[in-house]
């Protein structure tokens, strides 16, 4: 099993592991910083160096193995893959993860600001969204913004821990998310907090990365509300520049 270093750090942005697989499917190491596409939050991409060969590996997208336990990390077309047992040096493209680690972020306050179960989501550099299980007129785009922004620019801290599944089958309202599975790992599952205990704005199990503080998110722009069904409304964000 890949162990995901970005799930203790998410800011760590250089690492070294060993190869051990290499084929068709990916580059597979024991360690690795390079969150795999998951959870609406797209794969890192960045390189490998092998220090065997010297060689550099531009790595274009990585995912999850058919099981779930590994990171396979695809490169470029006509690379030379590295062999088992090679030890690497890894980087991800820092620029594009923290765009990603703010968007994800916002994700979770704007899950918080919404009443409604998530039915689905995509996260990318400069736009992300959230589909909800609710009616027209449950939102409005400006009072969102401004709802959203307060949230941020409150600096409310995010951390992760981990508790049981069985703790997380007691605690059912925990999971907002219909069409993502909670992640688990050796019968646990990872939490992420945002506010302090004693003042919490949100807390459901994630297997993405995110910042240390809302106040890193930035300001952010509700862009538009699609209706995409009779209950179901796709909520747009984008980090307002101006």
């Amino acid at each position: 099993m890949t162990e995901k270093l970005f799930l203790e750090d998410s800011y760590q942005t250089d690492f070294e592991a060993t190869v051990l697989s290499a084929d068709e499917n990916g580059i597979v190491l024991d360690k690795t910083l390079f969150y795999a596409t998951s959870g609406g939050q797209p794969g890192d991409t960045g390189a490998l160096k092998v220090r065997e060969s010297n060689d550099n590996l531009l790595i274009k997208t990585t995912y999850k193995s058919e099981d779930g336990s590994d990171v396979c990390h695809m490169p470029g077309d006509g690379l030379t893959m590295p062999k088992v047992g090679d030890v690497v040096s890894g980087s991800i493209d820092w620029e594009t993860r923290h765009k990603h680690m703010r968007m994800h972020t916002c994700m979770h306050l704007l899950c918080a600001s919404v009443e409604g179960d998530v039915t689905g989501g995509s996260i990318g550099a400069e736009k992300s969204r959230l589909d909800f299980n609710i009616p027209g007129d449950a939102v409005n785009k400006e009072d969102l913004t401004e709802k959203l922004n307060k949230l941020i620019e409150e600096d409310h801290p995010v951390k992760s821990f981990w508790i049981t599944e069985e703790e997380l089958a007691e605690k059912p309202h925990l999971v907002r998310t219909m069409s993502v599975k909670p992640p688990s790992a050796a019968g646990r599952v990872r939490l992420i907090q945002i506010g302090s205990d004693d003042h919490m704005i949100d807390l459901q199990p994630c297997g993405g990365t995110h910042v240390k503080s809302t106040g890193e998110i930035g300001r952010v722009l509700v862009k538009k509300i699609e209706n995409k069904g009779r209950q179901n409304r796709r909520i747009n964000i984008v980090f307002d520049e101006e």
